[in-house]
């Protein structure tokens, strides 16, 4: 069996040869990787069933990404909220740490993709030993999310160092990792790996499937290591167009999330990352998936449907509309479409008043 290591250095840099496969001529995408690094390993190359597939435009650039006029490098303003280099400080009790510049592959519609795998991103002890002193000086943050990059495509030893310096911040309560290695590479879920990992609980891990073609033996495999070493699993799947804009793909990847132990967390629509405009569906279109979730499956398989505010306004819900008006009753649609009342409670400052004058 291949380590991760070896598919990882076996990985897919340049359209070329892969593309002339398909009969498609890469020239026009030269360009793309100039601004845009590809990589796709072997393992999630060969995930890909047709051209134009939902593996293959995760993959595989396309000139569409450098004829984007809309989109900005930096929506959710995550450079001016990062008070030393890669630390991203927005809520008040939590912070973003990159602690990786690489991917086990570079999605097409990364919202970091101004700069993850390139010279902009540059991150070494020094930025790292930064952010951990940032973390210690400031104990409102409770909640550390590693991320990147990758932050499982550290080496154990070097993972496991920040982990370390992290648990003995007493301020620092939970730990998370943000990676899609258990999609794109789960033979990185070594066991070495998973046992560095719980000896450092409370940690969660978010994963990032898109595609119910994602979920196969060996990321089902991972996860299972994951999972039994008592480690969380939550999802954040993004909603894109040729992917998984249709109900009926959605619903299927949220159940065979929860057979493989990993929970529904979000739903985000699209950032306004330039590059990826061809990605973006409309909020309607999201509205209309969670119709399709709610109520048609299990309520463990309805994740929460968010925008992350442009600009750096933080997580913003969405829901249809099935709270209709609220009052004396509360007039609700169920799933289905049917109304239904509520008779509401009266506020606690009213219910003081009555009891005073009852006394009275």
């Amino acid at each position: 069996m291949e380590t991760w290591q070896k598919l990882l250095q076996a990985s897919t840099t340049r359209p070329g040869d892969l593309l002339r496969r398909y009969g498609i001529d890469p020239s026009p995408l030269e360009d793309v990787i100039k601004r845009y690094p590809m990589r796709v390993n072997p393992y999630y190359l060969g995930l890909i069933r047709s051209v134009g597939d939902p593996i293959w435009r995760q993959a595989i650039p396309s000139i569409e990404e450098i004829e984007d006029s809309v989109c900005c490098p930096d929506p959710l303003d995550e450079e001016q909220q990062s008070p030393v280099p890669n630390l991203v400080h927005r809520y008040p009790d939590r912070v973003l740490f990159l602690v990786c510049s690489e991917c086990a592959m570079y999605c097409r519609f990364c919202t970091r993709k101004r700069k993850v795998g390139g010279e902009n991103m540059i991150i070494n002890h020094q930025t790292i030993q930064a952010g951990i002193d940032y973390i210690r000086a400031h104990p409102e943050i409770r909640d550390v999310i590693l991320s990147g990059g990758d932050a499982l495509l550290l080496s154990d030893e070097q993972l496991g160092s920040i982990l370390q310096q992290l648990r003995a911040i007493p301020s620092v309560e939970i730990i998370r990792i943000g990676s899609r290695v258990p999609v794109v590479l789960p033979q990185r879920i070594t066991m070495n790996l998973v046992r560095l990992l719980r000896r450092f609980h409370p940690l969660y891990i978010n994963t990032h499937f898109n595609h119910p073609d994602e979920i196969t033996p060996n990321s089902t495999k991972a996860c299972a290591r994951l999972a039994d070493a008592g480690i969380p699993i939550g999802n954040q799947t993004v909603l894109m167009r040729g992917i998984n804009d249709d109900p009926e793909v959605m619903k299927r990847l949220m159940q065979k999330l929860l057979i493989i132990r990993v929970r529904p967390y979000y739903i985000y629509q699209a950032d306004l990352v330039q590059g990826t405009e061809h990605f973006r569906t409309t909020v309607e279109e999201g509205l209309e998936i969670i119709r399709a979730l709610r109520g048609h499956t299990s309520g463990m398989a309805v994740p929460a449907y968010v925008i992350d505010a442009p600009g750096g306004g933080g997580k913003i819900p969405l829901l249809p509309d099935y709270l209709q008006s609220l009052g004396d009753h509360v007039s609700l649609k169920n799933y289905r479409g049917e109304s239904y009342f509520y008779r509401n409670a009266l506020p606690a400052i009213a219910e003081i008043d009555t009891l005073v004058a009852h006394v009275g």
